[in-house]
């Protein structure tokens, strides 16, 4: 078997290196569709966190209070105990718990759990806070 070492014609010696070219600027192109339809398509659905302060604490009488302290991007506090719902509007509203129909949000006695959903303008939520408390007769 003989080997050649001939030199190619300048004809072909080109062909390799446009198509090599030819291929990388047709996958840079489809790379940059597949991110750009990945970051523009799927943005618009991404939710946003809502987040607020509140304040779960006991009293000495045998109550709970529910305080809207930090109003963050919240545009209301839903509080459920027991079963039972009520909603903070605004920085700086409480309500009580009580075990009788004399307070805010009327619960059973013993320990209740609490919890504070702060809800955002599209209707979106996020649990602010969750604490048990202890509710006397």
């Amino acid at each position: 078997m003989k080997i050649s070492f001939e030199i190619p014609d300048r004809d072909e010696r080109g062909v390799s290196p446009v198509i090599g070219v030819i291929l990388m600027v047709a996958i840079t192109v489809i790379l940059a569709a597949v991110i750009a339809s990945f970051v523009l398509g799927f943005g618009d659905s991404v939710n946003e966190n809502v987040n607020a302060g509140a304040d779960v604490s006991e009293n000495d009488d045998g109550t709970a209070s529910v305080t809207w302290i930090s109003e963050g991007n919240a545009e209301e506090l839903v509080v459920s105990a027991d079963g039972k719902n009520d909603t903070l509007t605004s920085v700086g509203d409480s309500l009580t718990l009580y075990n009788n129909s004399s307070g805010d949000l009327d619960v059973s006695s013993g320990d209740v759990q609490v919890t504070v959903v702060a809800v955002g303008s599209g209707g979106s939520e996020t649990v602010v806070t969750q604490e048990t408390v202890t509710i006397d007769d």
